[in-house]
């Protein structure tokens, strides 16, 4: 028991960490009345290159924020408690993948916000969760899918204010990290049904080796015998 309450807290750290930043940020443009957005990512220009690093810490609004807040600290924590090994991994691929995407094929617009982040983790968690075959993971699949399905629309070009493209760069990311990582997150249980089935395979081949071995030797001797 004190060994889970001790992955649940690693699991929610970093994520809130991370979080308490973002509103920092925020916090700091109010107060001080400015704005961070022109640190944010403006493609193919070179002082567009910092957003690929700063732009997910970047929010227009307090809304923005918000509608960010929920799902990118949940999603993390997910990521964080089920795959601890590829987690940092993960985390920063996405990020940095997503970014320099934006960077490369997006419209000419400053792009700010953690949405793609969030596409990229909703992705991965969902399209790794289907390719491990564990039911826990296909059961945080679905509720990833339930809870998030909405978003695949934000990949589409529907409003001119909003950064489609983090959305879709950020969900091809997390897809392709999945495939990537499919062998690193928690495994299928083999049971020993699985195991008593393959051995016996292997010894009916082996009989079945044998006795055509046999029969091999006998036609032979047969043919010499008739010489």
């Amino acid at each position: 028991m004190n060994r889970e309450k001790i992955k649940i807290k690693h699991s929610i750290l970093f994520p809130g960490l991370f979080l308490l930043f973002i509103w920092l940020v925020k916090l700091s443009e109010f107060i001080l009345k400015i704005s961070f957005s022109d640190f944010g990512i403006y493609p193919q220009k070179l002082k567009g290159l910092i957003g690929i690093v700063a732009s997910p810490l970047i929010h227009g609004s307090f809304e923005h924020l918000i509608s960010n807040s929920v799902p990118l600290f949940l999603l993390s924590v997910g990521l964080f408690y089920f795959y601890r090994n590829v987690a940092w991994k993960v985390f920063f691929l996405i990020y940095f993948m997503t970014g320099l995407w934006v960077w490369v094929g997006a419209r000419e617009a400053y792009h700010i916000g953690a949405s793609g982040l969030v596409y990229g983790l909703a992705s991965f968690l969902f399209t790794s969760g289907l390719l491990l075959r564990n039911p826990r993971m296909t059961a945080l699949s679905m509720l990833v899918a339930f809870l998030y399905g909405g978003m695949i629309w934000g990949i589409f070009p529907m409003d001119k204010k909003i950064s489609w493209e983090s959305h879709m760069f950020g969900l091809i990311a997390g897809v392709v990290l999945a495939f990537y990582y499919k062998k690193q997150g928690p495994q299928r249980k083999k049971f020993d049904w699985e195991d008593e089935e393959d051995e016996s395979e292997i010894q009916i081949d082996s009989e079945s080796t044998s006795k055509n071995s046999i029969e091999i030797k006998y036609h032979y001797n047969e043919e010499n015998k008739n010489d």
